[in-house]
């Protein structure tokens, strides 16, 4: 196990810059997941730590070691003791699974013993022992990702990468293996970094997410802390689903957010927070909004959009004017298109933007 600290990192493809100033904290033991959308950096970062690329500017320390900086230092991948599981497993076809999870240990000359002991262990460890004749065609795509894991367990690795090793499997079973890759991290204590577009895989998995998007850090945290707490419009928008309603708005005599279609009046806290100047932008959870077929004190109404029914819930989508929201309701909550609803904005539960900056400032 190992630390890792990338400190000011910047990484440019001719006038491209894939990642800008990207200073980062992975703790020993720790499963750090990556998460932003396609071409925000995610995948060049973890490519950055195992030594497949090399830094523009910046340095990158496993523990006290600088492995690169961009000049004079540099550690090769295979000195920095990391194994790395890419999107599409990468496995030999022409050697059946115990060569393909044997073959790090052939690279690095073990004896036939060690590595015999090795790819037993990992594959009880993965519950692929009784694949180990097979070729990697005769398997399915959960047993190809198991095979692919095994082999970059094979040379106990200090760091563990994994790039978007899900994307492939279908739905029921990336909520199995999502269990799975949590219980073996666990198991086997190796500080592992997972790059995903997927906030549900990211929020279900990590111990700590970093959010990026455009090659930037936008935020560090927890899942709870990002989920209650996002500290800018993106993440505010990237985490959750269905995604945090946002709404532009202004102050009105520091008494009511203006919303043009309608004015919620802000409570006392809020008041001795913003000032009557300036743009803001209201974000709120579906899930944290009340609707009722009642008229509420302090409820605004709007007209149901459409209902989409998902079992346990209801996302119902609710028009005012130009303003459409998101809120989710219960089962029993019968709502027609077309229907006047009543809704009520929990401002315990809101947050509040600044436009220009897109900074949290409630």
């Amino acid at each position: 196990m190992v630390e890792i600290f990338l400190e000011g990192v910047t990484k440019r493809f001719g006038k491209v810059v894939a990642v800008d100033n990207l200073t980062l904290e992975v703790k020993d033991g720790e499963f750090m997941v990556l998460l932003g959308p396609s071409g925000c950096g995610k995948t060049t970062t973890l490519r950055l730590i195992s030594g497949l690329e090399r830094v523009t500017s910046g340095r990158i320390y496993f523990g006290d070691e600088l492995v690169d900086d961009g000049e004079a230092t540099y550690v090769p991948p295979q000195r920095r003791n990391v194994s790395m599981v890419f999107q599409s497993y990468a496995l030999f076809p022409h050697m059946n699974v115990f060569d393909n999870i044997a073959f790090p240990g052939y690279v690095r000359k073990l004896s036939r013993e060690e590595i015999k002991k090795r790819v037993y262990e990992v594959a009880d460890l993965l519950r692929i022992r009784d694949l180990l004749d097979r070729r990697p065609h005769e398997l399915s795509g959960g047993q190809q990702q198991r095979v692919a894991l095994a082999r970059a367990l094979m040379i106990e690795p200090s760091v563990l990468l994994l790039d978007e090793p899900l994307a492939n499997l279908d739905a029921k079973l990336r909520v199995y293996m999502r269990a799975e890759l949590k219980r073996i991290q666990r198991e086997f204590g190796c500080t592992t970094i997972y790059v995903t577009h997927d906030q549900v895989e990211a929020m279900s998995m990590s111990d700590r997410i970093a959010v990026l998007n455009n090659g930037r850090l936008q935020q560090v945290g927890t899942p709870d802390e990002l989920y209650d707490k996002p500290a800018n419009l993106f993440v505010a928008g990237f985490i959750g689903s269905p995604p945090m309603n946002i709404i532009d708005c202004t102050l009105t005599n520091r008494k009511y957010l203006d919303f043009r279609a309608f004015k919620l009046e802000i409570p006392e806290s809020w008041a001795r927070v913003i000032e009557d100047r300036g743009e803001y932008v209201f974000g709120i959870r579906p899930q944290d909004i009340k609707v009722s077929r009642e008229e509420m004190e302090g409820a605004i109404d709007f007209l149901v959009y459409v209902s989409e029914p998902l079992g346990d819930r209801v996302v119902l989508t609710l028009t005012r004017g130009d303003i459409m929201i998101k809120a989710l309701v219960d089962p029993s909550l019968k709502a027609e298109m077309g229907e006047k609803i009543w809704v009520f904005f929990d401002f315990g539960k809101a947050h509040l933007y600044d436009k220009k900056s897109e900074k949290l400032i409630i």
